[in-house]
């Protein structure tokens, strides 16, 4: 009988390690990417603002994502706007200093739904363009 006891104790152990790893899996691969509860996606990368956009560029050209049109922001951001199949997609450069800028990624499916992964994708691209392991 104390085996058993034994063994149950083991287990009821074991069952509240589960929320741990469940977190710790989900931190895991893009733990700097930062999302909102609307879907809109933001990184802050040490960088110029014009080096991160040319860095978006070149990632939207390799996933094959179309670029629209870009247009000047308040604070002297820039907004760039571009497609997919069924995504309207708008990134945000914001400097916020010489060498850091916040990029700030929203993907839209239709008119209510936001596509976080797109969004966050397109980031983690941008960040691979960055530090040339594209």
């Amino acid at each position: 009988m104390p085996k058993r006891a034994l063994l149950f104790f083991v287990l009821a152990c074991l069952a509240g390690c589960d929320p741990l790893s469940l977190t710790a899996a989900g931190v895991g691969g893009s733990a700097a990417v930062a999302h909102t509860l609307g879907g809109i996606t933001y990184r802050t990368f040490t960088q110029p603002a014009s080096s991160v956009r040319h860095a978006s560029l070149a990632a939207l050209q390799r996933m094959g994502i179309k670029v629209e049109k870009t247009e000047k922001a308040a604070n002297g951001a820039e907004v760039l706007k571009a497609t997919a199949i069924d995504r309207d997609i708008e990134i945000t450069f914001e400097p916020l200093s010489a060498s850091s800028t916040r990029m700030k990624v929203v993907a839209r499916n239709g008119r209510i739904f936001f596509d976080s992964a797109t969004a966050t994708e397109i980031i983690l691209q941008t960040e691979r363009q960055l530090t040339g392991k594209a």
